[in-house]
């Protein structure tokens, strides 16, 4: 029972099947085969508005190139203080923006407020020797397994307008936001200011399908050198492209969406039961934040199920982690089985049970 990530499971039937249809034939080489426009089309009607997409490997590559777009050398990108690009991408935004930095912000459940963005760059003194601010990224869903509400989004994208700011939005787990939100993909993104995106499947049933989605155009210029230097124009392109055609035929990506929510849902009902158990803030798509007794961690870890312990600074101001307590992270996919869910819940309560009469070690 694995619950440490939803990118440590395979891809998906209808991406593997949409590869092995690729595959046939001849094609031109670097994403200039008849898929790959199909694809980026696709991503238009989807967005309801002409965009330009850049297909790439990883995540990672994604937010690196999309934030390079974005902000200078000399320049200043604002997010979460928990955020993927500051915490767990090895430097590589800072790498491809050629010496500008991150500033990261406290929020709860890794959520930034728009009046505390507000309020740092009015903190921000206007002189040359400082690094201006040129950017805001966010992730969506948070690194704490929270959703920007549409309301939320626009009050950053305001943020962003009034200090001339471009707005990217980290979407390794676009599609569990959006089926959360019950809105559509343009209503989640330009239409409250977002800039660029980074598109990510792969956590949601694609092999290493991952896309820049840009909504403003003049980010868009450069990006097509950008990926080239960083080795992310792939000569066999029409294979990555491939994946989207898969990932999106029949809503396949929203009904993966919706299941990995709907076991994270059933997940943290269920430890919520559980005595001792509570969630550091709700489970508002694939990611459960439960604080649990010590003697429970090591009760579910001695049965073999795998998860992550997790830091606390997106705790509350009025929540605590007790000497005996430890927060941790399970994540839910597409391809969780629901008796897996229900055989965890099913040890954290006898874990507890034990724990009581004395049985534990």
């Amino acid at each position: 029972m694995n619950f440490a990530s939803d990118n440590i499971v395979g891809a998906s039937a209808p991406v593997l099947q949409a590869i092995v249809q690729a595959n046939a034939g001849a094609m031109a080489a670097y994403g200039n085969d008849e898929i790959s426009r199909r694809v980026r089309a696709r991503f238009s009607a989807i967005f309801e508005r002409e965009v330009s997409v850049f297909f790439v490997a990883t995540g990672t590559a994604a937010n690196a190139l999309a934030l390079s777009s974005a902000v200078p050398p000399y320049g200043l990108c604002v997010c979460h203080r928990e955020a993927h690009i500051i915490d767990d991408e090895c430097g590589a935004p800072e790498f491809f923006m050629h010496g500008a930095k991150l500033a990261g912000l406290p929020g709860v459940g890794a959520k930034l407020r728009a009046e505390d963005v507000a309020a740092y760059l009015g903190s921000l003194p206007r002189a040359v020797k400082q690094m201006p601010p040129k950017a805001l990224s966010i992730s969506q869903v948070s690194e704490g397994g929270m959703v920007y509400g549409l309301d939320e989004l626009a009050a950053l994208g305001a943020v962003c307008r009034e200090h001339g700011l471009s707005f990217h939005m980290d979407g390794a787990r676009f599609a569990s936001a959006l089926v959360s939100l019950g809105c559509t993909p343009a209503e989640m993104t330009w239409k409250q200011g977002v800039d660029i995106l980074s598109f990510g499947a792969t956590k949601n049933g694609g092999l290493m399908a991952e896309a820049i989605v840009v909504f403003k155009p003049e980010l868009a210029e450069a990006l097509d050198y950008r990926s080239k230097r960083a080795g992310q124009i792939i000569s066999k392109g029409r294979l990555v492209a491939a994946q989207f055609e898969g990932y999106f035929a029949d809503g396949h990506w929203l009904d993966n969406a919706r299941h990995a929510n709907r076991m994270a849902a059933l997940l943290s009902q269920g430890l919520l039961q559980v005595p001792g158990v509570r969630l550091a803030w709700p489970s508002e798509a694939n990611e459960v934040f439960p604080i649990i007794p010590k003697t429970l961690d090591r009760a579910l870890k001695d049965a073999g199920i795998l998860y992550h312990d997790w830091t606390e600074l997106s705790l509350p101001e009025t929540e605590h982690v007790a000497d005996h307590e430890v927060l941790i992270r399970l994540v839910t996919s597409w391809a969780t089985r629901e008796e897996d869910v229900r055989r965890l819940l099913e040890i954290a309560s006898s874990g507890v049970g034990s724990h009581a009469a004395g049985r534990l070690p």
